[in-house]
């Protein structure tokens, strides 16, 4: 039985060890195992928080409000598993800002999101006027100040009407565009489908080789975003104190959650794709050279564990956060120099400048 067992799981494990070996199949994968079902996901994700934010307003209470912050949560990591995917329709029509506005440096998104709230503007209320308006006043950074800022204690009463209309219309608008982004992948002859079957007369993806270019420097772009944009600006260094103020999502407690969904999203694409595979027969312990740091990215994740806040003051945790940065700047090596040269991508290319 035991014999059987084993030769079951062999057999079940063969496909996704088989998988994806070759271009083609790698740029199928890429788009039917990840992206797609990742769009379906946050999609499906933000229809929820829109739904829940609808509760909320109609019957403020203590119950409805766990059941918004809950899918809060969700649909922002849902998002955070995508988010690294800027390419097609996240880069049109200002999704990716309006989506969330980050970094914000000079907190410009929060003076506008309080100027708002305090002129209690009606404007801001209804999804048509809202999309109007600032980037910055649109996505998740909106919606976390409206739930978890300064005065929202008064969502569970009359007093807080106005700021749980506006939180119901970025809901809204953020399940528009997850929905936008959902159907911006299944177009009929659109991005998925030049990305899967590359042709010299598209303006996009003329060959195999540029679809595993778009890959790989969409990941390796995404590591560096995150620990340039996500980790340095509140981790402590040699010439400044921790800024813990200056993580993404502090008021809501969700900085390590969402870094951890980003290295999962991309993690899953290398992964699930095969990309990392399709090279010649010496660089076939670049695979699992990826995968390594991506574990130790996940395990310097899994040690920070307080508020930000908190974190940034604890030894053995400001370490971890050090040291993710680390595994980062390891990643942008691997996937933009050592992956890229394997896969005899363009000699120099680099995820940052396009060539």
């Amino acid at each position: 039985m035991r014999l059987l067992i084993v030769l079951l799981m062999m057999l079940c494990a063969a496909p996704a060890l088989g998988q994806a070996t070759t271009p083609p199949q790698v740029l199928r994968a890429a788009v039917e195992q990840v992206i797609r079902p990742g769009m379906l996901e946050f999609k499906s994700r933000a229809n929820g928080l829109s739904i829940a934010m609808n509760a909320l307003c109609t019957v403020p209470s203590t119950s409805t409000l766990t059941l918004v912050t809950g899918q809060f949560r969700q649909a922002a990591l849902a998002y955070g598993r995508v988010e690294f995917l800027r390419v097609g329709p996240l880069m049109e029509d200002n999704r990716v800002d309006r989506l969330l506005f980050w970094p914000d440096r000079r907190g410009i998104g929060l003076k506008q999101v309080q100027a708002i709230l305090a002129e209690a503007d009606e404007t801001a209320t209804t999804l048509t006027s809202l999309r109007d308006k600032s980037v910055a006043a649109q996505g998740f950074g909106a919606l976390e100040y409206v739930l978890f800022g300064t005065g929202a204690e008064t969502l569970l009463g009359p007093e807080g009407a106005f700021r749980c209309a506006y939180g119901r219309a970025v809901a809204a608008n953020i399940a528009q565009i997850a929905g936008e982004l959902a159907a911006g992948w299944f177009v009929p002859d659109g991005i998925a489908d030049h990305l899967m079957a590359p042709n010299a007369a598209y303006a996009d993806y003329r060959s195999d080789i540029e679809g595993m270019e778009e890959l790989v420097g969409l990941v390796s772009h995404g590591v560096e975003a995150m620990r340039d944009t996500r980790i340095n600006p509140f981790i402590a260094s040699e010439d400044a104190a921790a800024k813990p103020k200056q993580a993404l999502f502090w008021r809501s407690g969700l900085t390590m959650e969402m870094l951890r969904a980003n290295v999962d999203g991309m993690r899953k694409l290398i992964a699930l794709s095969g990309v990392a595979r399709a090279v010649a027969e010496k660089d076939r312990g670049l695979d699992n050279s990826i995968d390594f740091e991506f574990r130790n990215a996940i395990r310097a994740l899994d040690i920070v564990t307080l508020p930000v806040e908190q974190a940034v003051a604890d030894e053995k945790q400001a370490f971890a956060l050090s040291y993710l940065v680390l595994v980062t700047g390891s990643l942008q090596t691997m996937l933009g120099e050592q992956l890229s040269a394997a896969l005899g991508l363009s000699v120099g290319f680099s995820s940052l400048d396009g060539d």
